[in-house]
């Protein structure tokens, strides 16, 4: 979006990711990678943790690991990788969580042995269920993910609409705020600053709101992009502004009912773009970064698709393991994973609330562009 494709310290200081009825209305409406600077208000000792304690948008209590649905049918050897790339970031950091000596233990866990993985956990670890500031156990879950796109590194008759490096005049002295996004696309400021070109001017906006992408280019190579910054420009969202003018249904608002819009009326795509006045630019990651690897989140380890989730640092801290229990998008179908909170993102806010990272591609995005669902989630602390 969000990350989440969170779009972010601005999105990796602000962004990644968002996902789209809420990455266009909750989401359409952010970005998924913020910085990790709020705790949880969660002091780690030895030994058994709090039976409850509180942060400042949340409460969590201790339960039963029998309290979780779900939780002795998720595969977990399948999470392991992503409590893994956790506990690469969270030994590079200061924390009043002892997240090193449970890092420790890990090691001697084989990675594909499910059932060790499980009593890693429950001997290791309590479960707190998440409960927000006004009692309730249940929030908004959102989707977000990394697009993908064929483009070219010079303009075609096919790949003709451009994304930005930011602007090096602004490295030295930035406006406040910049120009909004019709103001730079009129003037030609930007000229010059192309990185690489692509084929659809909605596809590169949403890729703007999840803050990262893959270009695919014709030579088979794959140029990765990251989140690089902004105009410093409010965010609009493009579906409110099509709800607002009776363009759409709610059904519609999202990244899909979006798009089709945008293709029974080519000659209003700009205005609609224009109506968010945020403008989001971009740099290309190192080369060495393994292709299948999802985008740095704001822990700062690649995440992973459908084990990453982008969370509000006011109600718990970034790296941690969190189960969550929600339905896939428009089904009643249970989604009950182990997840890790990896990511951040300004949409993303309240005790119980995610963005669920579900990876890469025009899959992933059909998933995270319908998805706004009620769920459950649960803190996993060190005891």
């Amino acid at each position: 979006m969000s990350s989440k494709f969170k779009l972010a310290q601005s999105v990796a200081k602000e962004v990644t990711l968002f996902s789209v009825f809420a990455i266009l209305l909750a989401s359409l409406i952010s970005g998924c990678s913020a910085p990790p600077t709020r705790g949880s208000g969660f002091r780690s000792g030895s030994g058994a943790g709090p039976a409850s304690y509180s942060s400042s948008i949340a409460s969590f209590s201790a339960v039963s690991w029998q309290a979780l649905p779900g939780w002795q049918d998720d595969d977990l050897s399948q999470a392991w990788p992503a409590w893994q790339k956790s506990c690469d970031g969270l030994r590079k950091r200061n924390s009043e969580i002892n997240w090193r000596q449970v890092c420790a233990q890990a090691t001697s866990v084989s990675s594909g042995d499910a059932q060790a993985i499980r009593r890693y956990f429950e001997s290791n670890f309590q479960a707190y269920e998440i409960r927000n500031s006004a009692g309730s156990d249940t929030g908004m879950i959102t989707g977000y993910y990394e697009p993908v796109m064929n483009g070219s590194l010079t303009r075609t008759s096919t790949f003709s609409v451009p994304l930005y490096a930011y602007p090096n005049a602004w490295k030295k002295s930035k406006p406040n705020p910049g120009p909004t996004r019709a103001e730079l696309m009129s003037s030609g400021a930007l000229q010059g600053t192309e990185i690489a070109w692509v084929q659809d001017p909605v596809a590169a906006a949403f890729m703007q709101i999840q803050g990262s992408g893959k270009i695919r280019l014709q030579d088979g190579r794959v140029l990765r992009l990251g989140y690089a910054g902004t105009n410093d420009q409010p965010f609009k969202s493009f579906a409110q502004w099509l709800l607002d003018r009776k363009e759409i249904s709610r059904s519609e608002a999202t990244m899909q009912g979006i798009s089709q819009w945008a293709k029974r009326n080519p000659d209003r795509v700009n205005e609609m773009l224009n109506a968010n006045p945020r403008f989001v630019f971009f740099k290309e990651l190192p080369g060495n970064v393994a292709a299948d690897l999802g985008p740095n989140g704001a822990l700062g380890v690649p995440l992973t698709g459908e084990r990453s989730i982008a969370i509000d640092l006011q109600a718990m801290p970034l790296g941690a393991p969190v189960f969550l229990s929600t339905t896939k998008p428009l089904s009643a179908q249970p989604l009950q994973k182990l997840v890790m909170a990896q990511d951040t993102g300004k949409a993303i806010v309240g005790g119980v609330r995610a963005d669920y990272y579900w990876g890469s591609g025009e899959a992933a995005g059909e998933m995270a562009g319908r998805m706004k669902q009620n769920g459950k989630m649960w803190l996993l602390l060190p005891r």
